[in-house]
């Protein structure tokens, strides 16, 4: 951004000189040689320009050194332009250059991470929550005024996601997750399609705007569709018939940019540093405050508000609920990332 601002104000620098030479070149002929308005105009443009036209009539010795001093100023002035345009549009094209390759390199370090489709309305929320859950994410997106927008906190590619190439230059062979939050239904089947050829171990979430959609994008392989609209309307209708309640839910999500008040966890990550049969052995709430409030089977089976004596079983998980700090004193405890 510094250097944009420096080579800005140089072409301003460059572009007012210009200008001036211009007004002065004018009004010098207007007045010293009594010319028209037009006739000024255009020996101040043959001067500085060094076109080597007739002047309009013969010239007087204040005249000619009027126009000697003009040659003189132009050929500095616009040689220092032309220099300033030439550089700015040179580094333009490197800094791109470096930072696409920046942003190429880092993209390439990455793996398990989470690819973004589209960055709209949902894309948008989808990335707030994942930055409050320190996922690593890249984006596609094909707007270059929204990528130029964000681009210094996020990594981009830009394209269509519909593209083979613009999926694999988002690493999908090495991503975990997949968000396709494109506002048209055909669009999300095509992209999910595609990635689910790429990469068959992906977990693949889309967006949908119709019921008749849902079923489609399920055979084309996705993993879980939503409806942004229908739960809207749910969520506002129960607004209606139990606001605290869900109140209350919306604070069990997202407080702030970067804190969270539920976690899920795996239970291998428990038994690396501690020795634990069941959920009593684990002792959350007096190690760490939070409270646990449902158990994952390894089969996928949920299980709400277990029993203290419930045995644990590996490939399980377990849903905690805590304050922000409760939250980050668990992950901490546990090195949990």
């Amino acid at each position: 951004m510094k250097i944009t601002q420096f080579f800005q104000s140089r072409m301003n620098i460059a572009l007012t000189l210009m200008s001036s030479v211009l007004i002065i070149g004018v009004l010098g002929y207007r007045f010293l040689s009594d010319l028209t308005w037009i006739d000024a105009l255009y020996m101040t443009i043959i001067t500085v320009t060094t076109v080597g036209f007739s002047e309009v009539g013969p010239m007087d010795t204040q005249e000619k050194l009027f126009t000697v001093v003009l040659i003189i100023l132009s050929i500095f002035i616009f040689a220092f332009a032309i220099s300033v345009i030439t550089e700015y549009i040179l580094s333009r094209n490197s800094l791109e250059e470096l930072k696409n390759k920046k942003v190429k390199n880092k993209i390439e370090n990455l793996s398990d991470h989470v690819i973004v489709c589209g960055f709209g309305r949902n894309g948008m929320q989808a990335v707030k929550r994942l930055t409050a859950y320190n996922k690593s994410f890249v984006i596609i997106e094909r707007d270059k005024e929204v990528i130029e927008k964000y681009d210094e906190d996020i990594l981009f590619v830009e394209g269509d996601a519909n593209e083979d190439e613009v999926l694999q230059a988002a690493g999908i062979d090495r991503a975990r997750y997949l968000i396709t939050a494109l506002p048209d239904d055909a669009t999300n089947l095509f992209v999910v399609l595609s990635a689910r050829q790429l990469n068959k171990a992906l977990f693949i979430v889309t967006r949908a705007s119709l019921q008749t959609s849902q079923k489609k994008l399920l055979l084309a392989g996705a993993d879980k569709v939503i409806m942004p609209d229908k739960i809207g309307g749910d969520h506002m209708a129960s607004l209606i018939v139990m606001p605290d309640l869900i109140t209350f839910m919306d604070k069990l999500g997202v407080e702030g940019e970067h804190t969270t008040n539920l976690e899920e966890v795996a239970i291998e990550d428990f038994k690396e540093q501690v020795e634990c049969n069941s959920l009593r052995d684990l002792d959350l709430r007096r190690r760490t405050g939070c409270t646990i409030i449902g158990y994952i089977e390894p089969d996928g089976n949920y299980i709400i508000n277990p029993e203290a004596d419930l045995q644990l079983q590996p490939r399980s998980k377990v849903i905690v609920l805590g304050r922000p700090e409760q939250i980050r004193k668990l992950n901490e405890m546990f090195k949990i990332s």
